[in-house]
Parts: C-alpha cells; structure tokens; sequence
C-alpha cells in the first residue's frame, strides 16, 4: 500500500526514466514534485532539465538546477583519494562517491521546500538505489523514499517509451537505442548493460567516449608536475588550480595519452556480480602520483597500516556507507596522516602508462645518508646481526625443540 505524500524531490536528470518518474509520481501519488538536477561534471547540459520539467507542469519555484562540481571534488573525491581507495584492486568508485552528495542536496532541498519525500530513479538490481536511500536515511530518516523501479512493471525500454508517448513526454532521439547504460561526471564515465553482459566479450573501440586508445596516443611522452598540500592536490606544473578545475585538467591529460580505461568484474552489494567499464583518466594520474608522494612523506608503519584500512573504506564507499559513523571514524584517521603529505610528484605520461619519475617534498623521510651503498658514517652494519637474531629467536628456540 502507498504512503500518501505531499510533496516529492525528485532526482531529475530530464533524460526518458527520470522524465517517466515525474510523470508517473504526479499519477500515482497525487504528489507535488520538485526536481533536483546536479551538475557534478558529467559533461551535458543541465539547463535543458529546466525546460523539460517545465513543460511537465512542475512549478518554476520547484526547479533547483545546481553546479555541485566544486563541492563534489573538495569534500568527495579528494578525501576518498587521501585513502587511494581502490573497490577490489581495481576500481576507482567514480559513481558510488557521487551519490551521497546528491542524496544529501536531495535532503536539503526537501527541507527548504516542505517535501515529505524524496525519489530517485536507481533500479532494483544495483548498487545506487542503497547509496541513495542510505544516504537520505542518514540524514533524515522521516522523508518517504520512493523507488520507482521497486513498484512499477515499466521494466523495459519499449514500456518507458510508450509511457512517454501516452502521456505527451517529448524525449530526444528516442527512436535510437544506446547499447549501454552510462554514468558520468567529472571523476568518471562508466559502461554497463549490451555486449558487456558476456564478460568474454571485448568492448569494441567506439564505446570509450572520453580516453584515446593508447595505440593511436601521441608518440611522444608529457612530462608534468602535481604539487600536494596536506594530501590534496593543488596544482598542475607550478599552476594552483581550485579542485575540480585540477580534476579537469588532469582528464584532459589522461584522455590525450589513452590512461584510464579499466574493464572488471565486481561484486555488487546486492549480491550479484556486474561486469563495468569505465574511463577514470584523472583520477588514474592522481592516485599513481599521491602514493608516489606518500612513499617519502608516511612512517612505514603508519603506511602499511593505512593500506591495511584501505578495502575496508573502498567496500563502505562502494556500498553506500559514506555518511556512517565507521567512514568517519577511517577517515580522521586517514586524514590525520596525511599533515606532512605534501610536496611535488613528477609524472611521464605515455601511451596508457603513469610512470613516477621524481618526488620530492620538505617533510621527506628518504635519507641517503641511511640508505646509501656508498661509504656512510651514520649506520652500523654490525648491527643488523642482533636485530636478525632477536627477530629469529622464536624459530631458533621452535627448531631447537623439534631436535
């Protein structure tokens, strides 16, 4: 049985499902909708949405059309990055990192508008439907959070269509069907669904929209330089850049020398496995160059520990536990290390690779007075015999038993 719900904020994208979700909450709620359409640089337009929602008889007072790009990389990605999290070795989590921003701004907006609810347009098989709803939960568990998906049998593309044609929705070059169901926005672009459903299958070359294939990259390799401070990127080649002007740029490169194409298969929260492809040419530099500046900045221990918590916050990213109380918690640890990470990362980038080749910073650790094969005054190679004893000791004593 339907909650009855006054009014709705709507994650509106202005594309066919979110267009069917406007529609189809003003029919079968009886409801008020407000749209929420984040600009968070997924490279289209967003002013169109206004139209759209518009012509579908939502007030103009009820249009919010946002540019979140900012906020998105300073208080989402740069964190997330501060912990080099990697979802099962290999993905960058470029579309779970988002949806907690939309769903807080959702949050915030129902407030400011009176809604009792908040809707999304996420189905019932994957991942964002548990970022979104975990996220509105957290910050105000007395909103109504309808799922379309859950609750209607519109469960094709063929049933959105007609819907929209029944009800007068005009929806852009809807005769063209597109083989994948994408994402993007300014950390990633991703590609699910069609021929990527056989994960023996190679996507073919004109799915990536974003990255150069490496063998068609320049032949010659970039060379450049990011400077950190306090973990965070701040500028490119002695440039300093605000955060998603950084991430911009660094796509820019990324794309031109064919870095950040990733093709896996991962284990949705829900519990099936999802094979992905995904264009992540920025953020592919940025890890490579952070762990490039950690390597001389963080105590071994503190590093190995550091990697050690890094599945466990990639998993609560991946599965939508941003606004938990135990990512919290990882990420003041996380940031607490990274006060002396700071410093400059030399990178060559060539043809799909991210090679570091210099790093330096004030707060280095390295010590060649220590490390160095040369004659030294500093260490005592005598004794290593007493520390590879007193390590051994346990074996010696185990194998003088066994006699």
């Amino acid at each position: 049985m339907k909650k009855e719900v006054k009014k709705v904020v709507l994650a509106y994208s202005g594309g066919l499902d979110t267009s069917v979700i406007l529609k189809w909450l003003q029919d079968e709620y009886n409801a008020e909708v407000v749209t929420f359409t984040a600009d968070i640089g997924q490279g289209e337009e967003v002013e169109p949405a206004r139209e759209k929602a518009l012509a579908l008889g939502i007030k103009p007072e009820n249009i919010f059309i946002e540019d979140l790009r900012e906020e998105f990389v300073k208080d989402y990605v740069f964190p997330m990055f501060r912990a080099n999290a990697l979802y099962e070795g290999e993905y960058l989590l470029g579309t779970s990192i988002a949806r907690p921003l939309i769903a807080k701004r959702q949050v915030e907006i129902a407030k400011l508008t009176g809604a009792d609810a908040v809707s999304h347009g996420a189905t019932g098989k994957g991942n964002d439907q548990v970022r979104f709803e975990l996220g509105y939960l957290s910050k105000n568990p007395d909103l109504t959070v309808i799922a379309p998906w859950r609750e209607w049998d519109l469960n094709s593309r063929e049933k959105l269509l007609s819907y929209a044609a029944k009800h007068g929705i005009a929806i852009e070059g809807h005769g063209k069907k597109s083989p994948y169901s994408m994402d993007a926005n300014l950390l990633h672009i991703s590609y699910e669904g069609g021929i990527l459903e056989d994960p023996d299958a190679e996507p073919e070359e004109s799915m990536w929209r974003w990255t150069n294939s490496p063998e068609f990259a320049p032949n010659k390799p970039e060379y450049i330089e990011i400077g950190f401070e306090k973990g965070d990127p701040i500028s490119i080649n002695g440039e300093k850049l605000s955060p998603a002007t950084l991430l911009k740029k660094l796509n820019d490169l990324g794309s031109t020398h064919g870095i950040g194409r990733a093709d896996i298969v991962e284990n949705r929260f829900v519990g099936m496995k999802s094979r992905g492809c995904y264009e992540t040419p920025g953020g592919t530099i940025l890890l490579k160059a952070h762990r490039a500046i950690e390597s001389i900045t963080l105590d071994r221990e503190e590093a190995h520990l550091k990697d050690e918590l890094m599945p466990r916050y990639a998993t609560l990213v991946y599965n939508g536990f941003w606004f938990a109380p135990e990512r919290e918690m990882l990420q003041a640890a996380i940031d607490k290390t990274q006060t002396n990470v700071n410093g400059t990362v030399r990178l060559k980038l060539y043809k799909g690779n991210v090679t570091v080749v210099g790093r330096n910073s004030p707060n280095s650790l390295f010590n060649a007075a220590y490390c160095t094969f040369e004659e030294d005054e500093v260490y005592n190679q005598k004794d290593a015999e007493g520390f590879i004893k007193l390590n051994a000791l346990r074996f010696i004593i185990e194998g003088k038993a066994k006699k």
